[in-house]
Order: C-alpha cells, then sequence, then structure tokens
C-alpha cells in the first residue's frame, strides 16, 4: 500500500531514530520521554495514555500520572514519532518517525488493531477537496472502521 518508500523501525532502531527526530526538531530526548516511547513502541495496538501511565507507573515503582503521558504523547504527535487514532484516543509509534505523511487508519471494531496505510493517491485527493473548499489543511486524518482480516474470517 506503501506510495512512497521510506525506512521501516523496529526495537532499539526505532528507539534511536525517534531520538534522532526529536532533538533533530529542537526538542529534547528526556528519560521520561525515552520512557513512554519505548512503552507506546511495546503496543502492537494503538495504546492510550493511561495504559502507558498506569504500566510505567507498575515498572517503575512510582506514579506517573496521565496528563504527564499526554502531554509527551502530543509532542510525539506534533513531531511525527507517534500517530493518534482519534476515534479510540490512543496512539501508535510511528515506525519511521523521519517520514512525514497522512495518517490513513484501518481500526477494526472486534479486536482493536489499528493499521496505518500509506496512499499518496488518497491523500493527494483528499487534500485537493479540502483545498477547493477553501480549508487551510495542517494534516488529514482517515479512519476506516470494520472488521481486520483475521475478525472477518
Amino acid at each position: 500500500m506503501h506510495d512512497h518508500s521510506h525506512h521501516e523501525h523496529r526495537g532499539k532502531a526505532l528507539v534511536a531514530a525517534a531520538e534522532a527526530a526529536l532533538t533533530g526538531a529542537g526538542e529534547q530526548w528526556t528519560g521520561m520521554r525515552q520512557a513512554v516511547f519505548e512503552e507506546l513502541a511495546r503496543h502492537d495496538r494503538p495504546a492510550s495514555a493511561y495504559d502507558i501511565a498506569d504500566n510505567l507507573s507498575r515498572s517503575r515503582g512510582k506514579r506517573v500520572a496521565a496528563n504527564s503521558v499526554y502531554r509527551i504523547l502530543d509532542l510525539f504527535v506534533t513531531n511525527n514519532l507517534a500517530l493518534r487514532v482519534e476515534s479510540a484516543n490512543a496512539y501508535l509509534a510511528n515506525s519511521h518517525p523521519g517520514c512525514a505523511h497522512d495518517c490513513i487508519f484501518l481500526v477494526c471494531d472486534e479486536c482493536g488493531e489499528a493499521t496505518h496505510i500509506d496512499h499518496d493517491g488518497v491523500s493527494r485527493a483528499v487534500r485537493e477537496v479540502a483545498v477547493s473548499a477553501g480549508f487551510a489543511i495542517r494534516r488529514p486524518i482517515i479512519e476506516v472502521r470494520g472488521l481486520c482480516s483475521a475478525c472477518a474470517g
């Protein structure tokens, strides 16, 4: 589904790419930001700020406030390190943080999986419609709700 090419990162390489992208944008890569990113990247499905805060609280042995996690996740979304699944109020680590593109998600109503796809043709068409309506675009986010292949089968 990729209309453009980018390098997908995993594990330690993903954390390193995220750190490079954030510091390249002039932001600091703190211990807490790294912990939030690592926890987010550990999830295969979208995770809420509360899920991340609870897991970090357990692993650190002290309470991590969800509002602090929200602020960090917002920073990650702004800097393309994380993607926000709007309808679920949850987040996914961006596996290619150096690549800016529009968000298109296929969200399963049964298991909660959210598959991120890139399709430049769809993105271009949405942007053209918005511009022709006089709308100043920031970033299109498209979510298609339904059943993933595992749940539909």
